[in-house]
C-alpha cells in the first residue's frame, strides 16, 4: 500500500505474463471438433461455411490483387480503400494450405463439418463455440466469433429460447475455483473476455435475467441520491431529470458514494474497516492518521485494466464479514492472486450501491448507450414468454 506505482507495475507485468499463457476453457473449442460442430443447428453450419467461403473468396481476390500491382511508386498518391469488417485470427495458427475446397450441394451434415473444419484452418478465423447454460440447466450451443458483441449474442438467444422480452437479460460468467461471478455489459465482443478462461478451468456461462442490470437508470435516485433517505418516491418525470442531468452532458457524472468498507489483507484471512471513496477514474481510501481531504487521499484500484466481479459465500471461504462481498481483478487472473482486490459491504443494499456505481464510472457513456439500445430492442420485439424452472443452479448474484 506504501508504493502504489511500484505495485501497479508488477500487476501490470503479471497481466501481460497472464495474457501470453491463458488459453479456452473446455467450454469453447480452440480448434472446434467434429463433436462440437455437430451440436450447430442446421442453418447455424450453413452460415458457418458461407462465411469461411466468402473469406476464402477475399484471401484469393486480395492476392491476386497483391500479384497485379507489385511494389507502388512511393511517390504517387495514397490509396483510399474502402474499410471492411475486421479479419478474425484463430488462436492457434497452423501452416496454411493452398487447397480450395468447394461445397457442392447438397451435402450431409458430416460433409459440412468437414469443410468448415478445414476452411477454419485456411482462413485462420477466429470463432468459438460456446455452450450457454439456463436456470432450469438446460443449454444451448452457439457459435460465436470476435466480431460479435454480447448484444448480438443476446438477439441470438432470444431467437432460441423465445424468452420475455425485457431489457434485463444478461450473459453471466461464473468461475467455481473463486467463486465469483460478472454479467458481461452489452457492447463487450464476447470472445475476447472467454479467450481469458484457462483450459482447465470449470468456468460456466449463464443465460440470466437480472432486474439489476440496468436499474441505474429505472431507479437512477438510489445512486445520486443515497444519502437522502426519501428518495424511492421519485415520479417517472424527475427520473427523466435525472438521468439528463448525470448521463446526458459531454462527460458522464459519476455517483459521489463514500463509505466504510472491508479490506481484505493480501494472503491473509484478515479484514480491515477503511473509508472509500469513488471516483471517475478509481476507488481512493483514507489512510490512516489522514482526513477526507482529496489531498490526503490515497489510489486504492483504478479501472482501466480491472472488472468487477460479485462472490459466493465469502464469509465460509475467506471469513469475510458478511457474504456481500465484490472483488475487482483483471480478467486474466483466473485464480487466487495477491493482485485481486478484496473488499466486503455490510448489507447487500451498500453492496447494490458499489458495484453499479462502479460500473458507471467504469464504461460511462457505453453504459447509457447500452440501455437506450435494449430499450429500443425490447419496444420492437414481441416473443412468446420462456418461463425457466427456479429451482435450477443458476448463479448466485446480488447486485
Amino acid at each position: 500500500m506504501d508504493d502504489i506505482e511500484a505495485m501497479f507495475s508488477d500487476l501490470l507485468g503479471e497481466m501481460d505474463h497472464l495474457s501470453q499463457s491463458s488459453s479456452l476453457t473446455l467450454y469453447l473449442d480452440v480448434t472446434p471438433s467434429t463433436e462440437s460442430l455437430n451440436e450447430l443447428e442446421d442453418n447455424e453450419l450453413d452460415a458457418l461455411v458461407a462465411d469461411l467461403e466468402s473469406k476464402s473468396v477475399q484471401m484469393q481476390s486480395s492476392t491476386a490483387e497483391d500479384t497485379c500491382n507489385p511494389t507502388e511508386n512511393q511517390t504517387s498518391p495514397p490509396a483510399v480503400y474502402q474499410e471492411a469488417e475486421p479479419v478474425v485470427t484463430f488462436p492457434v495458427v497452423t501452416t496454411q494450405s493452398s487447397k480450395v475446397i468447394k461445397m457442392n450441394e447438397p451435402q450431409t451434415k458430416a460433409d459440412k463439418i468437414k469443410v468448415a473444419l478445414e476452411k477454419l484452418k485456411e482462413a485462420k478465423v477466429r470463432k468459438l463455440i460456446i455452450k450457454v447454460l439456463m436456470d432450469d440447466n438446460s443449454s444451448r450451443t452457439l457459435m460465436v466469433d470476435e466480431r460479435q458483441t454480447v448484444r448480438d449474442v443476446l438477439d441470438k438467444l432470444f431467437e432460441k429460447t423465445h424468452c420475455e422480452n425485457s431489457i434485463d437479460w444478461s450473459l453471466c460468467e461464473t468461475n467455481p475455483e473463486l467463486q465469483t461471478e460478472r454479467y458481461f455489459e452489452d457492447h463487450e465482443c464476447l470472445v475476447e473476455p472467454l479467450s481469458a478462461w484457462s483450459r482447465h478451468s470449470e468456468n460456466k456461462l449463464y443465460f440470466l435475467s437480472i432486474p439489476q442490470k440496468y436499474m441505474m437508470f429505472t431507479e437512477p435516485q438510489i445512486f445520486y441520491m443515497w444519502k437522502k433517505k426519501k428518495s424511492s418516491g421519485m415520479n417517472s418525470q424527475a427520473k427523466e431529470l435525472l438521468i439528463k442531468e448525470n448521463f446526458g452532458g459531454p462527460t458522464v457524472i459519476v455517483p459521489t458514494l463514500e463509505g466504510m468498507l472491508y479490506l481484505k489483507e493480501d494472503g491473509k484471512k484478515v479484514w480491515k474497516p477503511r473509508y472509500f471513496m469513488l471516483r471517475a477514474s478509481g476507488i481512493y481510501y483514507v489512510p490512516k492518521g489522514k482526513t477526507k481531504s482529496s489531498t490526503d487521499l490515497a489510489c486504492f484500484v483504478r479501472f482501466e485494466k480491472v472488472n468487477i466481479y460479485t462472490t459466493n459465500s465469502y464469509k465460509q471461504k475467506y471469513r469475510a464479514p458478511t457474504d456481500y462481498c465484490f472483488l475487482l481483478k483483471h480478467p486474466c487472473i483466473q485464480k487466487e492472486s495477491p493482485y485481486i482486490k478484496f473488499l466486503c459491504c455490510e448489507d447487500k443494499h451498500t453492496l447494490l450501491l458499489w458495484v453499479n456505481s462502479i460500473r458507471i464510472a467504469k464504461y460511462g457513456a457505453a453504459l447509457y448507450n447500452n440501455y437506450k439500445a435494449a430499450v429500443k430492442r425490447t419496444s420492437v420485439l414481441q416473443v412468446p414468454q420462456y418461463a425457466p424452472n427456479k429451482g435450477g443452479n443458476a448463479p448466485l448474484v446480488f447486485y
